[in-house]
């Protein structure tokens, strides 16, 4: 398929930046660490379901640099033997279960306060990790690839998409494939976060692609993961990164991208998830 259309096609394994901080959790953490650390700032609060990626990543920061963590975990109860729960305590993160409603708050004002003054010594990180300080890791990255005509990355909460836009050239269509459903709001999310996204049109949200919604997958998309790891050995889980790979691969079928285009897709890790996707058993 993709000699027959001249395409080249790279992958940005940055899956594979470190064993356990795993891409792009590790390019958003590092500018958030240093901030940290500048605001003199001892633990470090955060928040996420009970499978995070984030939380994994996070946990694994704290044991690697010594920094006292926690986790406000959407609950409203722990499942001790949810293996990145299992991870995160092993770690030495300390986790603070709460309910939906109580979860829903995570981003207000108020909340945050309240959350400060419980956590005095605490750096706030938000779910995800998205904010500006993780934009500038992101764009690290950017500007490491190879110069290419298309860059795509799947897309959550919009850190990675708007810190690509923000280090890839202007000549460079951006895009990310949203993982959830009805993620057209993203598209605020990421101006607010990136100006240059504001003023450039070289980027696109793809919302087409969620397939069924954020955490669920179908036996194809599946399916298309595995084949993958045969065939390419390229391991993928069905919640990010397979979404975006499973996105470009309908694409370049329906002749999306011109003849001679040069891809780069960004691996951007998460293969943490694989174990929890197994222990609900909705892999084998």
């Amino acid at each position: 398929m993709l000699s027959k259309q001249k395409i080249s096609l790279s992958i940005k394994r940055d899956d594979l930046l470190h064993p356990l901080i795993s891409g792009n959790k590790w390019r958003k953490l590092k500018y958030n660490l240093t901030a940290m650390k500048t605001q003199g700032k001892t633990e470090l609060v955060t928040f996420g379901g009970a499978f995070s990626n984030h939380i994994h990543a996070c946990a694994a920061a704290g044991k690697q640099f010594n920094l006292k963590t926690h986790g406000i975990i959407r609950g409203p109860e722990l499942d001790q033997h949810n293996p990145t729960l299992q991870f995160a305590k092993q770690c030495g993160m300390r986790l603070h279960p709460v309910t939906r409603i109580e979860y829903r708050e995570r981003n207000t004002p108020d909340y945050l306060a309240q959350l400060q003054a419980r956590f005095p010594d605490a750096y706030i990180l938000p779910e995800g990790g998205t904010n500006k300080a993780a934009l500038l890791g992101c764009k690290e990255l950017a500007q490491s690839l190879p110069l290419a005509d298309y860059v795509l990355c799947p897309t959550g909460s919009g850190g990675t998409l708007a810190g690509l836009i923000e280090g890839c050239d202007k000549t460079t269509q951006v895009l990310g494939v949203a993982v959830l459903k009805q993620a057209d709001y993203l598209v605020d999310e990421i101006k607010s976060l990136s100006a240059i996204a504001t003023q450039q049109q070289n980027w696109q949200l793809l919302t087409q692609f969620h397939d069924s919604g954020y955490g669920k997958f179908s036996p194809k998309l599946w399916q298309f993961c595995q084949m993958m790891q045969t065939q390419h050995h390229l391991p993928l889980e069905p919640i990010y990164s397979g979404k975006m790979m499973y996105a470009l691969w309908q694409l370049i079928a329906q002749g999306y991208f011109p003849t001679g285009s040069r891809i780069v897709a960004i691996h951007t890790g998460g293969l943490q998830g694989l174990d929890g996707l197994r222990y609900r058993q909705l892999i084998d």
